[in-house]
């Protein structure tokens, strides 16, 4: 996988107080940059449960490392998903197909580490199942770029 150093960048915004400041950083990355694959083969996992369930609930992590990925997370959903093949066609799309190259789409290892969804996550979302019947998220946050 190529190698390329993310581009960050920190900018000191003023707080609301006069005698305090905050720093907020950001970070791009290009194409083919290791965070990027693993975003693309957790969208792909999600994408795939998806189309077989709606209702499907996804918290899939993604870690590449030379010729290894690790999956990680807990997923319910209806459907049924032969994982391993589809980070494999994830990273053909991408264009990792030289096996000259520890990552490759048919050489690398993968490795699952997925199990159902916690049911202390699930009586958070689930609004019939939680004793003030209002509905959560399991995990938030706040993305862009």
């Amino acid at each position: 996988m190529p190698s390329i150093i993310p581009k960050a960048s920190a900018v000191v915004l003023p707080s609301q107080t006069k005698t305090s400041t905050y720093t907020f950083t950001s970070e791009s990355v290009s194409e083919g940059h290791p965070d990027k694959v693993c975003d693309f083969i957790a969208d792909s996992i999600l994408d795939a449960y998806l189309q077989q369930d709606p209702a499907s609930r996804v918290a899939c992590e993604v870690l590449c490392k030379e010729d290894t990925v690790v999956l990680g997370g807990e997923i319910s959903s209806r459907g049924h998903l032969h994982h391993e093949e589809v980070v494999r066609d994830a990273i053909r799309q991408i264009g990792y197909t030289d096996s000259a190259t520890a990552f490759n789409s048919d050489d690398v290892q993968v490795l699952q580490f997925i199990s159902k969804q916690s049911p202390d996550i699930a009586q958070g979302v689930d609004i019939e199942s939680n004793s003030s019947h209002e509905q959560g998220a399991g995990d938030q946050g706040i993305m862009f770029g």
